[in-house]
C-alpha cells in the first residue's frame, strides 16, 4: 500500500526495532532478565526496542505526545497527536523462546487511532492500516473472515495471571463460550490477536484486563478490514478501560451477547 509520510516513518522504526529484537531473541538463555511484577517480565531488549521507537519517531515528530510501556509518557506540545507504543507485546513468549511476540505502534489523533503497525520479526509480517485506506499484511490486502455460525470460530483471548483480577470474568467467559464455538486460543500476544482477526485467521477476540498499548493498533487493524470493535460494558472506552470484543460482522452481535451475559 501506498501509506502516508507518518505509517512509513511508523514501518522503519518497526523494523530496525525488530532486527534489534531478533538478534537477542537468538540468544534467548542470556538475556539479563529483571521482575517487574508477578508474571510481567522485562528484559534489556524489551527496553532497547522501545528506546530505538521512540528515538526514531520523537526525532521525526518531535512535537507528538507518546505513551509507551516501558518508558514515562510525555504530553506533547501537539495535544492532538501520540504515539502508543508497544515495543515487545508477548515479552514471556520472547522470553521462553517462543517465536510468537511483536512491535505495536499506533498513532492516536484526537482521541482516534488512525496508523497502525503491527510487525512479527520471527515470521516477517508485517501488518499495516491506516484510517479509510484498509489493512495490509506485506502488501496483501486484509479482509476479516465471513463465517457466520459461531460453532465454526475460532477466537482468541489473554487469560489473566499472576496478580489480574478478571481471572473468574475470564473462566465464566470461557464456559459460555467453548460449548458454543470451534475452539479458544490463548496464545499470549494482544496485538497478533487482533491482526489474526484483521486477516481472517481468528474470527474474533476479547480481553477483559489489556494496557492501550496492546491493542491500540490492533484496533485500526481490525476496523480496516472489515471487522467490529466494541468495549465489553458497553458505552466505555476500550483504551481507558482495557476491555474489548473484535470480530467480523456475521458473529459480531453473537459473540456480544455470549461475552455480556456476565452481570457486570
Amino acid at each position: 500500500m501506498q501509506g502516508s509520510a507518518n505509517l512509513n516513518l511508523m514501518i522503519k522504526a518497526a523494523r530496525k526495532a525488530g532486527r534489534a529484537l531478533v538478534k537477542d531473541f537468538r540468544e534467548v538463555e542470556n538475556l539479563q532478565v529483571s521482575s517487574k511484577a508477578a508474571g510481567d517480565f522485562v528484559s534489556r531488549a524489551d527496553i532497547a526496542a522501545e528506546r530505538i521507537i521512540r528515538d526514531d519517531l520523537m526525532e521525526a515528530r518531535p512535537n507528538y505526545g507518546w505513551l509507551g510501556e516501558e518508558t514515562d509518557p510525555v504530553e506533547g506540545k501537539d495535544p492532538t497527536r501520540r504515539w502508543i507504543v508497544d515495543p515487545l507485546d508477548g515479552t514471556t513468549n520472547y522470553l521462553h523462546g517462543l517465536p510468537h511476540w511483536a512491535v505495536s505502534i499506533a498513532l492516536e489523533f484526537k482521541g482516534e487511532i488512525i496508523a497502525a503497525v503491527v510487525f512479527d520479526p520471527a515470521k516477517d509480517e508485517m501488518f499495516v492500516a491506516e484510517k479509510g485506506a484498509g489493512t495490509f499484511m506485506n502488501d496483501k490486502r486484509l479482509r476479516v473472515s465471513n463465517r457466520n455460525t459461531m460453532l465454526e470460530c475460532i477466537f482468541a483471548t489473554g487469560v489473566p495471571f499472576a496478580a489480574k483480577k478478571t481471572l473468574p470474568a475470564t473462566l465464566h467467559d470461557l464456559a459460555q463460550l467453548m460449548p458454543a464455538c470451534a475452539g479458544v486460543r490463548r496464545w499470549g500476544a494482544a496485538s497478533l490477536d487482533l491482526a489474526y482477526v484483521a486477516a481472517g485467521r481468528f474470527d474474533g477476540y476479547w480481553e477483559r484486563e489489556v494496557q492501550p498499548w496492546d491493542i491500540a493498533a490492533g484496533l485500526l487493524l481490525v476496523r480496516e478490514a472489515g471487522g467490529f470493535i466494541a468495549p465489553i460494558r458497553e458505552g466505555t472506552d476500550i483504551l481507558e478501560r482495557g476491555e474489548v470484543i473484535a470480530a467480523n460482522s456475521g458473529i459480531f452481535d453473537s459473540f456480544a451477547r455470549t461475552l455480556r451475559k456476565r452481570p457486570e
